[in-house]
């Protein structure tokens, strides 16, 4: 049994997670391949969704895990320690709209209210109520993109890496709000119960 319980996260963050892990010598081969099962007690890894990563550190189902900043902006309520950024995984959490006149910025003009599709409601609510706009949220969990294609909303707020799927609904970045990479997180008891683990690790992590 590992003496430390990481929560990894599934999907684009997975590899480059795997691979760091891997050259701080935890063996990852067994996760790797298997992409069906979620816990490898043995050398204590749980993958999940990145947005569930602070769920299972914050209750203490794993002592530490890897997600990306933009989740942890989205979810400031969650009891965790951010420990150090990874530097992998970049990408940038943007307001962008259709290509042309900025329907946004003219619906603001014209109702003094625009209409903002995204998967992160509370990033969007603070950055447009940091800038004095008033904003109509539409959470969707899907294609974001679609929102202002359809006419739902003039503008959309979301993480993009290099803008190709943008581009391609005809879309471009107005803002751009933060920048998002892989950090790593620990459940408060264990960063003081599991110190000498976690601070091992850190070291390493650091090496590489």
């Amino acid at each position: 049994m590992a003496e430390l319980r990481i929560a990894v996260p599934r999907g684009a963050l997975m590899t480059e997670t795997l691979d760091l892990l891997q050259r701080v010598g935890i063996d990852t081969a067994e996760v790797r391949a298997n992409d069906r099962k979620l816990l490898f007690d043995d050398v204590g890894i749980i993958t999940m969704r990145p947005s569930d990563v602070p769920t299972y550190v914050e209750s203490g189902a794993a002592d530490i895990g890897i997600t990306g900043k933009d989740v942890l902006m989205e979810q400031p309520e969650r009891d965790v320690r951010e420990l150090v950024d990874l530097g992998y995984g970049r990408c940038v959490i943007v307001l962008a709209s259709e290509a042309g006149p900025d329907k946004a910025q003219e619906a603001l003009k014209r109702l003094g209210v625009v209409r903002v599709a995204t998967k992160y409601p509370r990033i969007a609510t603070n950055y447009l109520e940091s800038r004095g706009r008033q904003a109509e949220i539409v959470e969707v969990k899907g294609s974001v993109e679609l929102a202002p294609l359809t006419g739902m909303v003039e503008a959309i707020v979301d993480l993009t890496q290099t803008g190709t799927t943008l581009r391609e609904n005809n879309l471009v970045v107005r803002e751009e709000i933060a920048v998002s990479t892989a950090r790593l997180i620990a459940n408060p008891v264990a960063d003081r119960l599991k110190a000498r683990a976690i601070d091992a690790l850190l070291e390493r992590v650091g090496e590489h």
